[in-house]
């Protein structure tokens, strides 16, 4: 059983980055603020990012559930969510858009992303508005931050102010930029997690099966234990280079983590923080490169 903690949907891309906009294009590739950079795979023929086709690549790669955050760059996603999960209810988990400065909404999803690090105010004590209306709302709060030690102080007074809010910090801290290890030693906190979206695209230039990748899991699980870390992929952008499979099989083959701890990794930690419950493996289908 696997869930997938860091995915991305959008029917249309309507994103900005830096202030310049960012726009899907044809066969994969956006208009990544000025430059055309591959944003998907090829086979994304129209620029749409489905849950139909998040769900076909999860049942082919046997990965039973998954959550859905938003970033900046693809634009208020908050509408095309709400249908899927509407479609999916069991298989997704959904986050609402945190954007400085507008209102933001709770009603229908399950958390609310923030992308701290692009906030033009970096403090996050004064976004205690998201903080405090999540937290009683009962909702997830999905952030990541600025890289290093930039906002780590003023999470931890957050985290101090709503000790029962669920947090999970993303792209594992931007574990290969200096000071890495300050988000991740904010997990000792109660309901404070760290997810991995995004490792493969960190430690793309070393590719799989991304042996640092897997020394960085470990010397995370020794700072604030193996409970607090949790898979995700960031589909579809990691896709360009790798299949989805690729994102979690270096991990399953490893010889760093346990079983115990690839179970605990890949499904249970998320499972309790998210709040899945019911789900299916899905049906192995032999391809027809196996004998």
């Amino acid at each position: 059983m696997i869930i997938d903690s860091h995915v991305h949907l959008w029917k249309t891309q309507n994103g900005r980055v830096d202030g310049r906009p960012v726009f899907s294009l044809e066969n994969g590739k956006s208009n990544f603020g000025g430059e055309v950079r591959q944003m998907m795979p090829p086979y994304m023929l129209r620029g749409e990012n489905t849950a139909e086709m998040l769900l076909s690549n999860m049942d082919y790669a046997g990965v039973s559930g998954a959550v859905v955050t938003q970033e900046e760059i693809d634009g208020n996603q908050d509408a095309y969510l709400l249908l899927a999960k509407e479609r999916c209810p069991d298989r997704l988990k959904i986050c609402s858009l945190y954007e400085e400065g507008k209102p933001f909404a709770l009603d229908g999803f399950d958390g609310v992303k923030l992308c701290a690090g692009r906030f033009l105010t970096q403090d996050l004590t004064k976004h205690a508005a998201v903080f405090e209306a999540a937290s009683e709302a009962g909702k997830f709060l999905f952030i990541e931050l600025a890289d290093g030690d930039r906002q780590t102080g003023s999470l931890r007074e957050m985290i101090a102010q709503y000790p029962d809010l669920r947090i999970v910090i993303g792209h594992f801290g931007m574990v290969t930029r200096e000071g890495w290890h300050e988000q991740i030693r904010l997990a000792r906190n109660k309901n404070v997690f760290v997810e991995s979206g995004g490792i493969t695209w960190l430690f793309n230039s070393e590719f799989y099966p991304f042996p640092s990748a897997l020394r960085a899991i470990r010397e995370a699980a020794a700072l604030c234990g193996v409970e607090k870390l949790m898979w995700g992929s960031d589909y579809p952008r990691t896709m360009v280079a790798i299949t989805y499979k690729m994102s979690f099989d270096f991990v399953v083959k490893s010889g760093e983590l346990t079983e115990k701890e690839k179970s605990a990794f890949l499904f249970e930690n998320a499972a309790s923080f998210f709040g899945f419950s019911g789900l299916k493996e899905p049906q192995r289908i032999r391809n027809m490169l196996e004998d």
